[in-house]
């Protein structure tokens, strides 16, 4: 429903400009009339409904000020706006003195014309949703009534005017069912606050329609995230429909819902004990999960496991993390959460959560690495963990991040390991001339001879050794074919002492002594 704007103003081309320019607000406005008089504008408002005046100040015959006290007498919702120029400014105390909603200065700008009619569209449409809820005050202050009894730890007989409401109710048989709103907090952290209102607002309207149309039962708004419903359908019958609100919710917004339901009662006591049953299976969602119907939850697996058993797992996550494993980093995490912490409350969870990421800072820190750095948290505790509703979102959210952390920790450990393979060889491209021990070159590079010789085969796919003597072979290749260069003159240039242990390795890698070289070779 727009908003009706009347427009005063005794200039008409003034007038006309003012027109346009409120029209091309974008704002969800009709101009009901314009009036170069407040005699004009006063006969305008007997005709039509006026929410926003927006009045020169200055008019010959009756003043701005006047005319808006007529105005208030015939419509005292009405919003008031003045508009003058500097020189009127002593009109502005009583505006004032009439309760007017704003004055304006001409020449009027656009943007303080806009920011003007948005914040008193924002109040009409506010005022609007009062007088809409006004209608309903009294069914509105019984179900009030209602919730308070319900939250009553040891509730008495309930009073006579809610017997009258809870009598016909529990005539065949009634359940309570609690609807709640899943994941608004971290769903509408990128929306703006009016956005993720009409989204809320939507959800909720979606949810009262299933309730109304369908006769389902009651229909009570906790907040805007959650919502009772009352029913006296049969058992099935009432279930079925709740599975279908959960599918027709998730179709129709970006959001899901979540249902506790409690068993069926005839009496009062028994649907105060329904309604605390489907809040105790609501806050099993924890557990659960999401976007689904949950019922009787008072059967629950032991809580807790030996502290020792959680270390040890948390050892092998770790462990798993550094590794690259990603199989068994999902298995142990899910060890963690649904083997070693079955019926775990958020408090443990959380708990579990800063032990493993502080040890696991704790190891990477003895490796020169920051897990908080390398996964990019502004702090040690992230925000979205707290937004998340269930244990399974908190796993899941773990896994992605664990995974991503591990193939980090993977790529940056190939390329340091690339790095230093690549200056080994460098250093032994430059030192082949000299004896090459495994030893030496471990030394060089701060690292132990067994770990450098691993290191090198693996990534290499050659030991160390035969790596030296290949590349000499090659380099002693090279010298062969230059004719002015003796035999044992090579042999002692690359650090051969024994002419015939020269003549020999040479042949074990090539097939041919040098001799046999240089022959085949025309050298």
């Amino acid at each position: 429903m727009s908003i009706n704007v009347l427009l005063v103003d005794d200039e008409a081309v003034d007038l006309e400009w003012l027109r346009r320019r409120v029209l091309s607000s974008g704002l969800n406005i009709t101009v009901v009339g314009t009036a170069s008089s407040g005699f004009g504008a006063l006969k305008i408002m007997e005709e039509a409904q006026v929410d926003i005046i927006l009045s020169d100040i200055r008019m010959p015959i009756m003043t701005g000020t006047e005319f808006a006290r007529r105005a208030k007498a015939v419509s005292p919702k009405t919003k008031i706006v003045f508009i003058s120029g500097h020189e009127d400014f002593s009109y502005a105390k009583e505006a004032i003195e009439i309760n007017a909603s704003g004055y304006l200065l001409k020449p009027v700008q656009d943007k303080d014309l806009y920011e003007m009619l948005g914040t008193l569209c924002a109040k009409m449409e506010q005022e609007r949703e009062q007088d809409r809820s006004f209608s309903e005050a009294l069914s509105l202050v019984n179900k009030e009534l209602l919730l308070r009894w319900f939250d009553e730890a040891s509730p008495d007989s309930a009073e006579p005017h809610l017997k009258s409401i809870l009598t016909p109710l529990l005539q065949k048989g009634a359940a309570a069912a609690i609807v709640e709103i899943d994941d608004l907090e971290w769903k509408m952290r990128d929306f703006s606050e009016e956005d993720a209102r009409n989204i809320t607002r939507q959800i909720a309207g979606v949810i009262k329609a299933f309730v109304e149309e369908g006769k389902l039962g009651t229909w009570i708004a906790v907040h805007h995230t959650r919502f009772v419903i009352l029913s006296s359908f049969p058992q099935d019958r009432f279930l079925n429909l709740l599975e279908e609100l959960i599918r027709k919710v998730a179709e129709a917004s970006p959001c899901t819902v979540t249902v506790g339901v409690g068993r069926y009662a005839a009496d009062e006591a028994g649907l105060h004990e329904s309604y605390r049953q489907a809040q105790a299976a609501l806050s099993a969602k924890w557990l659960l999960g999401k976007n689904r119907l949950i019922r009787d939850t008072t059967q629950s697996s032991p809580r807790g496991t030996p502290g020792a058993q959680i270390e040890l797992t948390v050892e092998r996550l770790l462990e798993a993390i550094i590794q690259y494993d990603l199989v068994s980093i999902d298995d142990h995490l899910l060890e963690l959460f649904t083997k070693d912490l079955p019926s775990a409350g958020r408090k443990e969870v959380y708990e579990l959560i800063i032990r493993i990421t502080s040890k696991l800072h704790a190891d990477l820190q003895q490796q020169n690495e920051n897990l908080y750095e390398l996964l990019q948290w502004e702090s040690h505790q992230p925000d979205i963990l707290f937004q998340f509703e269930t244990i399974h979102d908190i796993l899941s959210w773990l896994r992605r991040r664990f995974f991503e952390l591990s193939e980090m920790l993977y790529v940056k450990r190939q390329r340091q390991k690339r790095k230093l393979i690549d200056e080994i060889m460098r250093y032994v491209e430059e030192h082949l001339e000299q004896k090459i021990t495994l030893k030496e070159v471990a030394a060089h590079f701060d690292f132990t001879p067994n770990y450098l010789g691993y290191l090198f085969k693996e990534e290499y796919g050659l030991p160390f050794s035969e790596y030296v003597n290949e590349r000499k072979t090659s380099r002693v290749s090279e010298l062969l074919r230059d004719p002015t260069l003796k035999i044992y003159e090579i042999a002692e240039r690359m650090g051969y002492k024994n002419i015939i242990y020269f003549n020999r390795q040479f042949k074990q890698i090539t097939g041919m002594t040098p001799g046999e070289y240089r022959k085949k070779h025309k050298i």
